[in-house]
């Protein structure tokens, strides 16, 4: 199976067509993080979104925990699918199911180590795919994803092996290791940000040079 590729942190309807242009089956729109790359303001997300052909998978970042504050958002933005870029309790999660039927659900796990497995057992049930990253929710001020960090690609095999559901892999792609990425992982999706870019803006030949290599 061909493993999707989704372009996170776009910031214009143009990088948007180009990510499309090169293959991309999805797109990452960043609302308001406590750290990070890649947040613009929902206006502009959701003018992105409209610009996006509706076969494309249009992710939004949220780093919010309450149901109510998460469908307000989905509301205004209009994402075919929301990323949940922070720990999401199951009740919440349960909300979130009932009251945005046919929107996506992928909840993040950040890979720290052997506890990350549970975490993602958890969260899968209630949840449409998991997304294996990087960051780190413990720190005063939290990493919730864009660090361009590689974790242990194992403890991500482990973890697509016992959840069940679709595994997206983000965290440090690039073109010289995601070959590498999906004969260690096998995941459904490989997600990246700061490894197609130059000075903060995609740029189409690291873009070109990446799908050449995933694919």
């Amino acid at each position: 199976m061909k493993t999707r590729i989704k372009i996170c942190c776009i910031s214009s309807i143009e990088e948007a067509a180009l990510a499309v242009s090169c293959g991309a089956s999805a797109l990452g729109l960043v609302s308001a993080m406590p750290s990070g790359p890649g947040v613009i303001e929902e206006d502009r997300i959701a003018e992105i979104i409209r610009s996006v052909p509706p076969a494309i998978g249009t992710f939004l970042l949220t780093s919010r925990q309450s149901a109510d504050a998460i469908i307000d958002q989905q509301l205004r933005c209009r994402p075919n699918t929301v990323q949940l870029v922070d720990h999401v309790a199951e009740a919440e999660l349960i909300k979130l199911r009932r009251a945005l039927p046919g929107i996506s659900l992928v909840q993040v796990i950040h890979v720290t180590g052997e506890e990350s497995i549970a975490e993602a057992q958890a969260a899968a049930p209630h949840v449409d795919a998991i997304l294996l990253d990087s960051g780190n929710q413990k720190l005063a001020v939290k990493e919730l994803g864009g660090t361009g960090r590689v974790h242990d690609w194992s403890i991500s095999r482990r973890i697509r092996e016992a959840c069940g559901k679709p595994l997206f892999l983000a965290g440090g792609l690039k073109p010289d290791n995601v070959r590498n990425a999906i004969e260690q992982v096998q995941p459904f999706g490989l997600d990246l940000c700061s490894g197609v870019r130059s000075d903060g803006h995609l740029d189409e030949m690291k873009l070109r040079a990446f799908f050449a290599a995933a694919q």
